[in-house]
């Protein structure tokens, strides 16, 4: 089963794991049968006859409440007969570590896999309308970031979910070099041939910001917690996990961005 199914590396998951032939469950409240995170009554339908979880908390194992439920979420699956659980963790966030320490202590094989700030959250997230517009407004000042690919997480999470050698691992990815955020917009200009801008804001404007085109208020403040704590210098370095799983290097943002920008994504 594949939590988040529908999501950015979920979804990559789940198109990995169906093109080998493999029988996957998509875990999301479209699935059949539904999950969802917040009703425990669809847990269990969910896990039938389910052997492998890639677990994927939404919105974020930082946000309140996650460690308590990806705690019952654990057992439950450990219960209903999964033996192996595959974990997609945050790198640099404390909240995040009690989860991974939950599935580390499950009884059953498992894998960390512990990423950066997504590539893809330029294309398929809320970075997609900034970009868009020319201006991408963030509190996240000139910290370095090693933006990792959504398609080496999937790769790195299909590795652990169906081969041997990864039980026990906690493999932390990261793309090839480190970026700021105005060094991101630099490499979607080049890509897109249009001035995409970076301008550095405070955690109050981006709230206020984010609530007026309709995130709401409580998942606004969440988000503007991550970029206050985690774009505060302490991922600013790479790390070799893809590298360990996979046996080849991790993809580049400036190829990331060539191939984005020729899908037309970024036209308007």
């Amino acid at each position: 089963m594949v939590l988040g199914g529908t999501g950015k590396t979920g979804r990559r998951v789940v198109e990995r794991l169906t093109a080998r032939g493999l029988p996957v469950r998509v875990g999301s409240r479209s699935g059949k049968p539904p999950f969802d995170w917040e009703n425990q009554r669809t847990w269990g339908p969910a896990l039938r006859d389910v052997t492998s979880v890639y677990v994927v908390y939404y919105p974020d194992l930082a946000f309140p409440g996650a460690v308590e439920t990806v705690h019952s979420f654990v057992s439950r699956a450990v219960e209903s007969g999964v033996r192996r659980l595959v974990l997609l963790s945050g790198r640099g966030e404390e909240e995040a570590r009690l989860s991974e320490r939950t599935v580390q202590e499950s009884g059953v094989e498992w894998t960390i896999v512990r990423t950066s700030w997504f590539s893809q959250n330029f294309t398929e997230d809320y970075l997609l309308e900034p970009v868009l517009s020319g201006e991408i407004a963030l509190p996240a000042k000139d910290v370095a970031e090693p933006f990792v690919d959504a398609d080496d997480i999937a790769d790195v999470a299909v590795a652990a979910l169906t081969e041997d050698g990864h039980a026990g691992e906690l493999y932390e990815l990261t793309g090839p070099r480190l970026l700021t955020f105005a060094d991101a917009a630099a490499e979607i200009s080049k890509a897109t041939g249009r001035e995409i801008h970076y301008v550095p804001i405070s955690v109050e404007e981006y709230v206020a910001g984010a609530v007026e085109h309709g995130i709401p208020a409580e998942y606004a403040v969440q988000l503007a917690k991550l970029f206050t704590t985690v774009l505060d210098g302490r991922n600013a370095h790479l790390s070799d996990g893809v590298q360990r799983a996979l046996g080849r290097e991790p993809r580049d943002f400036g190829d990331y961005a060539r191939d984005a920008a020729a899908t037309g994504v970024w036209n308007g």
